[in-house]
């Protein structure tokens, strides 16, 4: 027999049941605002005791109620800013509570608020917080989003989102789902791969970001990663750049490092040939012509740059440029007049391979002539300031070719001993000591 203390809680509750039951918006509104006042602080069990037990029938209306009125975007701004960020991040904390919620299909209705067009940022950052906690429960808490089509849905909001702070938010999401998710980490990981082609400089940073947490924990790479990250390249945006070359410098540890490479010698040479439509419409106007091609000379100087950064690194990584004529590469970019950062760049990238193989030295001063290569050797960052047409037109068409005279080419191209100075510098492999510098 229920005592009278017992007797007044349950009146309470029912009273409380039936004001919401028959309550408006409005009145809905004002009574979770009420709520959450009153109960702010309170732990899973203080809750149960308020509500006599029964704190459950509530959390299945509120639910309820968000999973059938989320359509309407007046409605479910003041639902989830009353609701989600106090009473149901305390309720899903409570393991009971958390469970209840995804059982009247909780996690699919966040995941579906993602992309309503008419949903304020604000309450799809909320929904994007609430995932956060459901997945920071426990692996089949995170199996149970992905299994939803999570990852698409996530994914896919990242790319949209007009709000940085909301997409890192989203990135913490992406992160959590990657760890401890043995059976869907590789569907985040494509997941990742397929926007490093968005428009969002913002999601394409946090991609790249995360996608370097991602390939240490997978181990193994997916084909398609190359393509993606080298076109990245292509930014406008330097942090995008950066975060991209910082990726690349994981890459070339794993089985994609020959294509990599490879990829990143091509743009150097890109090919700039117009379409025939093209060609009509734009005949006269060099303006226009340039700004078509400008992602192609992004690439190609940042190609430049990043080959830089991998040859200083590595000097087995350098030997392997080295076999694929990237010499030979470079000094054609260096002839570019049409984009100068790709000349700077390039020019700075081949004085690296010019002071750590003499092979490379001799080469260079042959195909650019005496003057130009003192005119080199004095700063190589400015030497793009002093070359003249004809200088340019001799550097885009050299027939360099430092492979077939290299030392143990014919027996061993990738000889990890290729043409190493004698007064090798071990801390800086990439710097020597040469005559008249």
């Amino acid at each position: 027999m229920t005592s009278i203390k017992e007797q007044a809680a349950i009146s309470r509750l029912l009273s409380f049941l039936q004001e919401w039951d028959n309550a408006g918006k409005a009145a809905r509104n004002n009574i979770l605002k009420i709520f959450i006042e009153s109960n702010q602080g309170k732990t899973a069990p203080e809750l149960e005791q308020e509500f006599s037990q029964g704190a459950s029938l509530f959390l299945v209306r509120l639910t309820t109620w968000l999973r059938i009125t989320y359509p309407l975007p007046n409605s479910l701004g003041e639902k989830k800013r009353h609701s989600s960020k106090e009473e149901r991040e305390r309720e899903m904390r409570c393991n009971r509570y958390l469970v209840e919620f995804l059982e009247v299909g909780g996690a699919l209705t966040l995941l579906e608020i993602l992309g309503l067009e008419k949903i304020k940022e604000e309450d799809k950052k909320e929904s994007i917080k609430l995932l956060q906690i459901i997945a920071n429960s426990g692996r089949k808490y995170k199996e149970l989003i992905c299994e939803s089509y999570g990852v698409r849905s996530i994914a896919e909001f990242l790319a949209k989102s007009k709000s940085e702070e909301t997409q890192e938010e989203v990135q913490v999401l992406l992160d959590s789902l990657l760890h401890g998710n043995p059976k869907y980490q590789n569907q985040v990981y494509k997941g990742l791969i397929a926007l490093l082609p968005c428009v969002s400089p913002k999601a394409q940073q946090l991609s790249l970001q995360t996608l370097r947490t991602a390939q240490e924990i997978i181990g193994t790479t997916h084909p398609s990663i190359v393509h993606c990250v080298l076109k990245v390249l292509g930014t406008m945006h330097l942090e995008v750049q950066y975060e991209a070359i910082e990726l690349i410098k994981d890459l070339v540890n794993y089985d994609v490092r020959f294509p990599l490479l490879k990829g990143l010698v091509a743009l150097l040479t890109p090919s700039l040939e117009k379409s025939k439509l093209h060609s009509k419409i734009l005949a006269d106007s060099s303006v226009l012509d340039f700004t078509t091609h400008l992602p192609v000379f992004l690439q190609q100087a940042a190609a430049a740059k990043t080959i830089g950064v991998l040859a200083r690194g590595s000097l087995s990584v350098a030997e392997d440029l080295l076999h694929m004529r990237v010499v030979h590469s470079l000094l054609a970019a260096m002839g570019n007049t049409d984009h100068s950062n790709s000349q700077r760049l390039a020019s700075l990238t081949l004085e690296v391979f010019v002071q750590m193989f003499p092979v490379v030295e001799e080469h260079v001063r042959k195909s650019m002539g005496e003057e130009l290569f003192q005119l080199f050797l004095e700063s190589a960052e400015d030497l793009y300031r002093k070359i003249d047409s004809i200088q340019a037109d001799i550097l885009a068409a050299n027939t360099v070719n430092v492979t077939k005279e290299a030392p143990g080419a014919a027996t061993s191209p990738f000889s990890p001993t290729l043409m190493i100075p004698i007064g090798w510098n071990t801390s800086q492999p990439w710097k020597r000591k040469r005559k008249g510098r």
